[in-house]
């Protein structure tokens, strides 16, 4: 069985369509599950990074993130679902980091959440992007 075959994502005819994720995702009954932590935009030495720049922050953040599924034996193509959260209180910044994450998920679109948040965990940081994801 193949990632794709563990995360199988659902459309609706009854909901709008022109929208850049699945509503819904389901997975194998015997899926094990890896839940990541939210991914922050830390260098190794955890050292916030792009200071002020949504974008850059949200490519180290997806970095961050594959790295964490690999650890666990998984990457992009199994997440089931993610939350992303963006430090900010205009939507042009939810959107550049929106933009970043979708690249790097490609044609992978698993549900998702996007938030704008008041503050989050580390001095300058902008982006977080948590994950669920499913191994067969």
């Amino acid at each position: 069985m193949t990632s794709r075959d563990a995360v199988r994502l659902i459309r609706s005819e009854k909901l709008a369509t022109d929208v850049p994720y699945a509503y819904a995702a389901v997975t194998e009954a015997a899926a094990r599950l890896v839940v990541t932590a939210g991914a922050c935009p830390l260098d190794r030495d955890g050292v916030t990074v792009a200071v002020g720049d949504v974008a850059g922050q949200a490519e180290q953040v997806m970095v961050n993130l594959r790295a964490a599924l690999r650890a666990a034996g998984a990457d992009l193509d199994h997440v089931v679902k993610t939350t992303v959260y963006v430090a900010t209180h205009d939507r042009a910044d939810l959107l550049e980091a929106w933009e970043v994450v979708r690249r790097h998920f490609g044609d992978h679109d698993a549900p998702s959440t996007l938030l704008g948040v008041s503050v989050l965990g580390y001095r300058d940081q902008l982006v977080e992007v948590e994950a669920v994801a499913a191994l067969d």
